[in-house]
């Protein structure tokens, strides 16, 4: 059944699983149990409130662990093509893990401490999970181009430039508007004069956090043959 899943291809298919999971199964108790509007809640606003926030604790947690499994496995393969055919200083794909590494930490960070009760953590957490992440792909989106042709194909270097870019696109106005909100809070009236910035950034928050979700989906393939050709 998971025959495709050959090499080490297990590990970001978990963690795309598990974390589109993770997303989707709070923002459904969330609102089940009437704790968040349906429309646009941030994604933190989904597991702030028991029982919710036991579930997104525990999930994200895992998703934490599998996206520093999946960035060392990465970075062990990148390591193996460029000692097979260099293409790139080995500095650059040190610099890409060591910044994913630091992105793993916020999501562990946003994880342990929800908004409402220790908000400057939690929102501290989640900049380093966003903006490491985000520096993350676009750092890998180079690394594929200048490994191309040999070890990723031209419309594989294309997808992962254009999630970086739409990511790094969405996270400027997702802080901008963040930062402009007077007050935490899970419930919004669109009469507040905050609204439109809640709205906006947390279009952006998801559009980031599911662009981190296809982009590791495209490591799959890469995964399965392990900086072989």
């Amino acid at each position: 059944m998971l025959c495709f899943l050959r090499g080490m291809a297990l590990i970001p298919f978990l963690l795309v699983t598990w974390s589109s999971a993770a997303f989707i199964i709070s923002y459904v108790v969330a609102v089940l149990s009437g704790h968040v509007n349906p429309f646009l809640p941030y994604i933190s606003d989904t597991g702030t409130t028991p029982p919710e926030s036991g579930i997104f604790g525990f999930m994200i947690n895992f998703s934490a662990f599998l996206s520093a499994a999946t960035m060392y496995t990465r970075y062990k393969i990148v390591e193996k093509q460029n000692q097979t055919s260099y293409f790139s200083t080995p500095v650059f794909n040190l610099v890409s893990l060591v910044l994913g590494l630091v992105g793993c930490i916020g999501l562990g960070i946003v994880a342990n401490f929800q908004e409402l009760t220790v908000p400057v953590i939690h929102d501290g957490g989640a900049l380093l999970a966003f903006v490491c992440g985000v520096v993350y792909t676009l750092l890998q989106s180079i690394i594929s181009y200048k490994s191309c042709p040999q070890w990723n194909s031209l419309s594989t270097c294309r997808i992962r430039m254009a999630i970086s870019a739409v990511s790094s696109a969405a996270i400027i106005p997702m802080i901008a508007c963040a930062s402009l909100i007077s007050i935490t809070k899970l419930e919004w009236n669109p009469k507040e004069k905050d609204y439109v910035y809640h709205v906006v950034s947390a279009i952006c928050e998801w559009t980031v956090a599911f662009g981190f979700i296809f982009y590791f989906l495209t490591f799959i393939y890469d995964f399965q043959f392990n900086g072989e050709d």
